[in-house]
C-alpha cells in the first residue's frame, strides 16, 4: 500500500502543508475551526500516521528518553518510573523502561541500544560498574541523571534517599522501645550506595547509643539465601530481639520465614523495613517502615533530565540531591 503523507493530508483538507503541520504540531492559534475539522477528517479517511523518525530528524529530538531500573520488582523501582512517566507525560515526551537486573552487561546493551534509538535522555539507576561508558557520556554531554545511587569517581547528577539516617531513624525507634540486641539483614548486590550507607547509619547509630557491634548480627545475602541467615542469626546462642531489613524485598523474605515458623512479632522479633510496601498498613500486626519518598525522587529526576535536554536552567544545581526519609510507626516494634 502506498504511504499516505502529509502532502496526501493537505490535498484532502484543501490546506497548505505547513498548514497540517501547525495542526500536528497543535499550533493552532490563527487556525479556524473549519480548518482544523477538515485535517482531522483528512487524517482519519486516509488512515494518516506521522512519520515519527523524519520529524525526530527535523526537529533533533525524539521527544523520548530511556529509563534503566536495577531490579524492577523493588516497589521503589516502580514508585520512580511512574513518577518519571507523570512528568515525561505532562511535557509531551515518551519513555522506554529497561530492566537491568544489577548486570552491568545488559546495563551496558541498554544504554547503547537506547543510545542507537536516538533517545533524548538516559535516567538511570546504575550497577555502577560502567564508569568508562558513564565518563563519556559525561564527556559528549548526554543528559544523563543517576537515581538511588551515586558512582565514585563519575560526577553525574544523582538524587537518592539520605540512606545513613533512614538506617538510623529505624535503629533509633527501636533502641527507645527498649532494644538493644538488633540485626540487620540486606541482600548483597556488591558496593551499592544503598547497601553500604543503610550499614554504616546502623552502626553509626549503636555506637551513638553506647551497644556494641555484633558482626554475627549483619548478614548481606542473596535474596534466596535471606531465610536460611535469619535461621542462623536467631539460632545464636544471644539471638537479636529486633531486625533491620535493609530493603523491601529483604523484608518480605523476613516475614515468609516469621510466618512458616510461627513466630509472634512483636513478641518473638521486632521488625523495621527500609522502603515501604504497599501491605505495610494492613499486615498484621502493622509494619513499622521507614520511607523514602520515591514519587519525589522520580519527580525530581525527569524534571532535572527534560531541563537538560531542552538546555532550561537548573536552579540550585549539585552533584547529589538527598531526600528526607520518614518512620512510619505501627505495631511490628
Amino acid at each position: 500500500m502506498k504511504t499516505v503523507t502529509m502532502a496526501d493530508v493537505a490535498q484532502h483538507a484543501n490546506v497548505s502543508k505547513s498548514t497540517v503541520s501547525q495542526y500536528l504540531n497543535k499550533r493552532f492559534d490563527y487556525m479556524g475551526e473549519e480548518t482544523k475539522k477538515r485535517i482531522e477528517e483528512a487524517i482519519k479517511e486516509l488512515g494518516y500516521r506521522p512519520n515519527i523518525l523524519a520529524r525526530s530528524l527535523k526537529q533533533k529530538s525524539t521527544t523520548t528518553i530511556g529509563v534503566i531500573v536495577a531490579n524492577i520488582l523493588h516497589s521503589f523501582s516502580t514508585q520512580v518510573i511512574r513518577a518519571i512517566e507523570d512528568m515525561c507525560h505532562e511535557s509531551d515526551f515518551h519513555t522506554i523502561v529497561c530492566n537491568a537486573d544489577d548486570d552491568p552487561i545488559k546495563e551496558k546493551k541498554y544504554i547503547e541500544m537506547l543510545r542507537a534509538k536516538q533517545v533524548d535522555g538516559i535516567i538511570l539507576l546504575p550497577t555502577g560498574d560502567n564508569k568508562d561508558l558513564y565518563n563519556d557520556m559525561l564527556k559528549e554531554k548526554y543528559p544523563i541523571v543517576f537515581v538511588d545511587r551515586t558512582v565514585p569517581g563519575v560526577n553525574i547528577p544523582s538524587m537518592l534517599l539520605d540512606n545513613e539516617k533512614a538506617a538510623g531513624l529505624g535503629v533509633q525507634h527501636l533502641i527507645n522501645k527498649g532494644y538493644k540486641q538488633i540485626g540487620v539483614i540486606t541482600n548483597v548486590i556488591r558496593n551499592v550506595t544503598p547497601r553500604m550507607e543503610r550499614l554504616n547509619g546502623y552502626k553509626k547509630t549503636l555506637q551513638l547509643n553506647g551497644i556494641p557491634i555484633k558482626e554475627e548480627y549483619i548478614k548481606s545475602l542473596e535474596v534466596s539465601k535471606i531465610k536460611d541467615g535469619l535461621r542462623e542469626m536467631l539460632s545464636l546462642e544471644n539471638p537479636p530481639e529486633a531486625i533491620l531489613a535493609g530493603n523491601d524485598l529483604t523484608l518480605i523474605e523476613i516475614l515468609k520465614y516469621v510466618k512458616e515458623k510461627n513466630l509472634s512479632i512483636p513478641a518473638d522479633l521486632a521488625i523495621i523495613g527500609i522502603d515501604d510496601v504497599s501491605f505495610a498498613s494492613f499486615y498484621e500486626p502493622g509494619l513499622t517502615i521507614v520511607a523514602q519518598p520515591a514519587f519525589e525522587i522520580g519527580n525530581k529526576a525527569a524534571e532535572h533530565l527534560l531541563n537538560k535536554i531542552q538546555k532550561r536552567a537548573i536552579p540550585e544545581e549539585r552533584l547529589v540531591y538527598r531526600f528526607e526519609p520518614k518512620l512510619i510507626i505501627r505495631e511490628s516494634c
